[in-house]
C-alpha cells in the first residue's frame, strides 16, 4: 500500500508553512493529548448520526471511550478542518485506539466484528 499523496514541504512557501503549523493548533494538540491519555478516543461533532453510531457501537461493546466533540454542521468547521489536515482522515468520526487512526464508524464496525479491536486493546 502507498501512502497517500502529500505536497511537498519544499513544495509550500515559508509563510504558507507558519500558517499550517499553527491552524488551529489548540485543537490539534487537544487531540493529540487524548489518544495518548486514553486507550480509545473518538473525536466528532453533534448532529452527525455516524458519530452517534460510532459511540452506541462501542457503549454497546462494552468498552469505555473518551469523546471529543468539535461543533456541529453549522459551527466550528474550521478546527474540524484543522483535525482533518492534520490526521488525514476526510470524515468524522475519526477513532482512534491506542493513538492509531483505525478510520471511522464503518471502520470500527468491522474490528468489532472481526474481535480485532479486543486485540488492540
Amino acid at each position: 500500500m502507498s501512502n497517500r499523496p502529500l505536497l511537498s514541504e519544499s513544495s509550500v512557501h515559508s509563510n504558507a508553512r507558519a500558517t499550517m503549523a499553527t491552524f488551529h493548533h489548540d485543537v490539534v494538540r487537544e487531540v493529540e493529548v487524548a489518544i495518548k491519555q486514553y486507550p480509545v478516543v473518538i473525536v466528532g461533532m453533534r448532529q452527525n448520526p455516524v458519530v452517534r453510531k460510532a459511540r452506541k457501537l462501542l457503549t454497546d461493546a462494552g468498552v469505555a471511550f473518551h469523546y471529543l466533540e468539535y461543533g456541529s454542521y453549522l459551527s466550528a468547521w474550521k478546527p474540524r478542518l484543522a483535525i482533518k489536515l492534520w490526521s488525514g482522515w476526510p470524515t468524522f468520526p475519526q477513532v482512534f485506539v491506542r493513538g492509531t487512526l483505525v478510520g471511522g464508524a464503518a471502520d470500527l464496525q468491522k474490528l468489532l466484528a472481526s474481535d480485532e479491536l479486543k486485540k488492540l486493546l
